[in-house]
C-alpha cells in the first residue's frame, strides 16, 4: 500500500473509533436520551450529572481510551507503514494523524449526525500517548484549577494553554524539521478545545457558568496540590542552583586545572598548555590558569540542556501553586491569602524573566566562545583587536549571567516565602469553608462543565 493509502486508512479507522458515542450509548442502556437531557452533551460531565458520578467516570475513561488507543496503535505500526510514510510525515506523523482524526471523530461523530462532545477526555488520551510530559502538566493544571475555581470549563481551557506552553517551552526548536508536526498538533488541538468551549467562555465572562459544589475533599485536594507544587518548586530551585551547577563546575574545573589530576580521557588542548604547564592568559578576562577554561566549557555544555526542564518544572509548579491559591484569594478577613497570591504571582513572573534571560545568556555564551577561540587558536602574540573583542564578549556574558543569577535567587526567595505562607492555609471547617462556597442562587452541578444553565439550587 502506498504512503497516502496508509495515511488514509489510519485517518478513517481512527475517526470511526473516535466517533463512537460512549456517553450516548451508556445513557441509552439506562433508558435515557442524553442528547435531550441536561446540556445535551454526550461527554462525561453531562452523563455524570444526569446518571450519576460513576457513569460519568466510566464515560471519561472510555472517551480517553478512544483517543489513546488509535495513537498507540499507529505509533506501534509505523515501522510496518514503510519508509515512505515516515519520510513524508516524520517519526510521529502517523500517530498525530490518528490522534487528530480520533479527536475530530469525538467532536463531530458521524453516528450522531456530527453532534458530539467538547473533546477534553479524548484529546487528553491523544496527548497522553504523543506528549506524556506536557500532558502531565496539563492534567495537574486541570485538577488545580478545578479545585480552586470549581469551573471545569475554565480548567479545560487553562490546561489546553499549559499543554502548548510546556510543549513549546521544553522542546528545543519546536518548529524545526521533525518536531514541527507535534507542535502544530498541540496548537490545533488547543484551538479546537477553545472553539468548542465558546459558549462556556461567554458564561464565564458573564458570571453565569456552572460550578462544582464546594466540598471538604476538594479543599483538601487543593491544599495538597498547593503544598506539593511549592515543595517541588523549592526543591528543584535549590538542588539545581546549589548542587547540580556548583558540583559540575567545581568538578570539571578541578580536573582541568592541574595536570596530575587529569584522567587520560580528558587531554589538555595544545592551545591551553605548553609542555605540562598552562599558557598564561591573554588578558585578565580569561581564567588563570588558562586550562580552567576547558573545565568551564565542559560544565556549561552539561548544564545547558537542563535549563528547559529546569524552567519548565518551575512554570508547571508555579501555575499549580497560583491556581490553587486563587480559590482562597477572596476569603474575607484573611489577608494572608492576598499576600500569598502576590508573592506567587511575582515568583511566576520571575521565572518567566529568568527563562528569557537564560536564552539571552546562551546566545552570549556562543559569542563568547567563538571570540575566545579566535584568541586561543591563533599564534602568539595575539593581536590586540582580537583580545579586545574577546574581552568585551566575556564581559557581556558575565554581566548578563549575573542578572540571571540575581533573578534566580529572587525566585528562590519568593518561593521560600510562599513555603512559609503555606503554614496558613484555609481550614477545612469554619468561615474559610463558607466563604469558599458559591453565593446563594448560583448554579451547582455535581460534575460541572460546559452546559446550559440548570435549575437554581441554593448554596450551602
Amino acid at each position: 500500500m502506498s504512503a497516502f493509502g496508509v495515511i488514509a486508512v489510519t485517518i478513517l479507522i481512527s475517526y470511526l473509533v473516535g466517533a463512537i458515542p460512549f456517553g450516548y450509548l451508556i445513557a441509552r442502556t439506562k433508558g435515557v436520551d442524553i442528547l435531550h437531557q441536561g446540556s445535551g452533551n454526550i461527554g462525561a460531565t453531562n452523563v455524570g450529572r444526569v446518571l450519576g458520578r460513576r457513569f460519568g467516570i466510566l464515560v471519561f475513561l472510555l472517551d480517553f481510551a478512544k483517543g489513546a488507543v488509535p495513537v498507540a496503535v499507529a505509533l506501534g505500526l509505523r515501522d510496518r507503514a514503510g519508509a515512505e510514510t515516515t519520510a513524508l510525515l516524520g517519526p510521529s506523523g502517523l500517530g498525530v494523524c490518528a490522534g487528530l482524526a480520533a479527536f475530530l471523530g469525538h467532536l463531530f461523530p458521524v453516528y450522531l449526525r456530527f453532534r458530539g462532545g467538547k473533546g477534553v477526555a479524548t484529546s487528553a488520551g491523544v496527548v497522553a500517548v504523543l506528549l506524556p510530559w506536557p500532558a502531565l502538566g496539563a492534567v495537574l493544571t486541570w485538577v488545580a484549577v478545578v479545585c480552586s475555581t470549581r469551573y471545569v470549563s475554565l480548567a479545560s481551557l487553562v490546561a489546553a494553554v499549559v499543554l502548548c506552553g510546556v510543549q513549546l517551552g521544553l522542546m528545543p526548536q519546536p518548529f524545526a524539521e521533525g518536531r514541527a508536526v507535534l507542535s502544530v498538533f498541540c496548537l490545533i488541538t488547543a484551538g479546537l478545545v477553545v472553539a468548542r468551549h465558546h459558549a462556556n467562555i461567554k458564561r464565564l465572562l458573564h458570571g453565569t457558568e456552572n460550578r462544582l459544589p464546594d466540598k471538604r475533599a476538594m479543599l483538601t485536594l487543593a491544599k495538597t496540590i498547593h503544598v506539593l507544587a511549592l515543595g517541588l518548586w523549592f526543591g528543584t530551585t535549590v538542588f539545581f542552583s546549589f548542587v547540580v551547577a556548583l558540583t559540575l563546575f567545581s568538578t570539571f574545573e578541578a580536573l582541568t586545572v592541574k595536570a596530575e589530576h587529569r584522567p587520560f580521557w580528558l587531554p589538555a588542548p595544545a592551545e591551553l598548555v605548553q609542555g605540562e604547564q598552562p599558557l598564561p592568559p591573554p588578558s585578565p578576562r580569561f581564567p588563570d590558569p588558562l586550562t580552567k577554561e576547558q573545565g568551564s566549557r565542559i560544565a556549561g555544555a552539561a548544564v545547558g540542556p537542563m535549563f528547559p526542564w529546569y524552567f519548565g518544572v518551575q512554570v508547571v509548579c508555579g501555575v499549580l501553586a497560583l491556581a490553587t491559591a486563587g480559590g482562597w484569594y477572596s476569603i474575607p478577613g484573611q489577608k494572608v491569602h492576598k499576600v500569598r497570591m502576590v508573592v506567587l504571582a511575582l515568583a511566576v513572573a520571575a521565572v518567566a524573566v529568568g527563562w528569557w534571560l537564560e536564552r539571552e545568556v546562551e546566545a552570549l555564551r556562543v559569542i563568547r566562545s567563538k571570540s575566545s577561540d579566535a584568541v586561543l587558536t591563533i599564534s602568539r602574540p595575539v593581536p590586540e583587536d582580537l583580545i579586545a573583542a574577546a574581552d568585551k564578549a566575556r564581559a557581556d556574558f558575565g554581566r548578563w549571567h549575573g542578572y540571571s543569577l540575581l533573578i534566580n535567587f529572587a525566585t528562590l526567595l519568593l518561593v521560600t516565602v510562599g513555603m512559609a505562607l503555606a503554614a496558613q492555609l484555609p481550614s477545612v471547617a469554619g468561615k474559610p469553608d463558607t466563604a469558599l462556597a458559591p453565593p446563594p442562587g448560583e448554579n451547582i452541578l455535581r460534575l460541572g462543565d460546559a452546559s446550559t444553565p440548570q435549575p437554581r439550587v441554593a448554596g450551602p
